[in-house]
């Protein structure tokens, strides 16, 4: 299995902070789990989680968060149909396209985190605008946005 990024804990860390404004008493019981994964994370100065021994509460703490971000990365441009080996419209490689369906949310994620740290495919530039978040795409895609920002400022 993939490892979960340090950045991608962040991002749900802060999800959940979001959703439990004016909770009085303690942590939420997803953020506690979170918070310590992160914490333990820190100490060791570890930057991957390996999602078979995450604690179960995190895990699906985590999970619930990465199921509020997009899917796939992909703009409804792909030069991988055309030969090329990473296509130019999502940065994906032709293997990562063709497995995804397939691929965990980790894994999913570390390859969302590859593209967005490398900033050169069209989603990020020729075509931003197709990747905005809300965009109502004309071409019967489904809804394409990008990764929250949190995970693209703190994974730089």
């Amino acid at each position: 299995m993939a490892g979960i990024h340090i950045t991608d804990i962040e991002s749900a860390i802060n999800w959940w902070r979001e959703r439990s404004v004016g909770v009085e008493q303690g942590l939420p019981p997803e953020l506690d789990a979170l918070a310590r994964v992160y914490a333990l994370m820190v100490y060791y100065r570890e930057t991957l989680c390996d999602e078979d021994s995450m604690p179960a509460a995190a895990h699906q703490a985590w999970l619930t968060w990465y199921a509020t971000t997009p899917d796939t990365p992909c703009i409804a441009i792909c030069s991988t149909s055309q030969g090329d080996d990473i296509c130019k419209g999502c940065g994906r490689s032709f293997d990562e396209v063709q497995l995804w369906p397939e691929m965990s949310p980790a894994e999913k994620r570390a390859t969302w985190r590859r593209i967005t740290l490398d900033a050169s495919s069209w989603r990020f530039n020729r075509y931003a605008e197709r990747a905005v978040e809300g965009a109502s795409p004309s071409d019967g895609a489904a809804e394409l946005t990008s990764p929250p920002a949190e995970s693209v400022s703190a994974a730089r």
